[in-house]
């Protein structure tokens, strides 16, 4: 197997080649406000594997910053840390949800946090460098949370997850807290 990496970079929607900064709060040139980057900043980047892309859906158009090779939700888990390029980054939290990404095999790609800014490139291998929660695979955290509403000891050991996002904690707690 391949090493994983970032097959292209997306800013916007339209694919880079060059190096890029990302930062904590993601791409500068993304059009969402730094501002309101700030406020959530377990999402500064959203993944998405090149395998679930079609023929009808271009790379890049489901607001994905990065299009990845040799990873998908049930290869990545919530608090893996990469190195790619001078830049740390650590998985938070599956992405959107909708029912097509159910009925489809739990394909909702993922979320980063940047925990040290640096310079990132196209065609940049992922080197892991913890995996804390190897229980927590993207894809059980969705089944969790999306399809086993009624398993509260799961959603009780997912919401321990300290590295999980604070969107998705304040789900767990709410159903726990039996909201």
């Amino acid at each position: 197997m391949e090493e994983p990496h970032v097959h292209k970079i997306f800013s916007e929607h339209k694919e880079f080649s060059n190096s890029f900064l990302l930062r904590q709060t993601g791409f500068l040139s993304d059009t969402e406000s730094q501002e309101a980057k700030q406020s959530n900043l377990d999402k500064a980047i959203f993944a998405y594997p090149i395998k679930h892309y079609t023929d009808l859906q271009d790379m890049g158009t489901s607001g994905e910053n990065f299009a990845v090779l040799e990873m998908d939700e049930f290869t990545v888990f919530i608090g893996d840390t990469f190195k790619i390029g001078d830049a740390i980054i650590q998985v938070s939290q599956p992405g959107p949800v909708s029912r097509e990404h159910l009925q489809g095999g739990l394909q909702t790609g993922w979320y980063f946090r940047v925990i040290q800014d640096g310079l990132i490139q196209g065609e940049t291998d992922f080197e892991l460098l913890e995996r804390p929660y190897p229980q927590w695979s993207i894809a059980a955290c969705t089944e969790v949370v999306y399809l086993r509403k009624d398993d509260f000891r799961a959603a009780d050991d997912l919401y321990a997850c300290e590295a999980l996002g604070d969107v998705w904690r304040r789900t767990l707690r709410k159903r726990l807290r039996g909201f």
